[in-house]
């Protein structure tokens, strides 16, 4: 069993930075990928960026290039969100998500394991 955990949400003036996390606990992720999600109320749940495990491919949302960078440590099996600049449409509940390949930002039409999301809010 694939146990996936999402860390470092809060609440951020607009303007303002957070980092997030994602640690997936299993081995044998040599070939998937890690995606972040998002989900802001009444809203239907959309792509924001996208790596491989190798870290050579990323792919992100148009709305938040230039602004989120997403990175992976390997040996730990974590990935990192870096939040700048944020708005307060970036209001969301954000989930990690471990699956077999970046197709963008979609969500992935394969099996994934899901974390419980972490919830970020921006004051305006």
């Amino acid at each position: 069993q694939v146990h996936v955990a999402e860390t470092g949400g809060g609440l951020v003036q607009t303007g303002g930075s957070l980092n997030l996390s994602c640690i997936a606990s299993a081995s044998g992720f040599d070939d998937y990928v890690m995606g972040w999600f998002r989900q802001a109320p009444g809203k239907e749940r959309e792509g924001v960026a996208c790596i491989s495990w190798s870290g050579r491919y990323t792919d992100y949302t148009g709305d938040v290039k230039g602004r989120f960078t997403i990175f992976q440590d390997a040996v730990q099996r974590t990935v990192y969100l870096q939040m700048t600049s944020l708005k307060p449409e970036d209001t969301a509940m954000y989930y990690c998500a471990v699956y077999q390949y970046c197709n963008g930002v979609a969500e992935p039409a394969e099996s994934a394991y899901w974390g419980q999301g972490t919830q970020v809010t921006v004051s305006s």
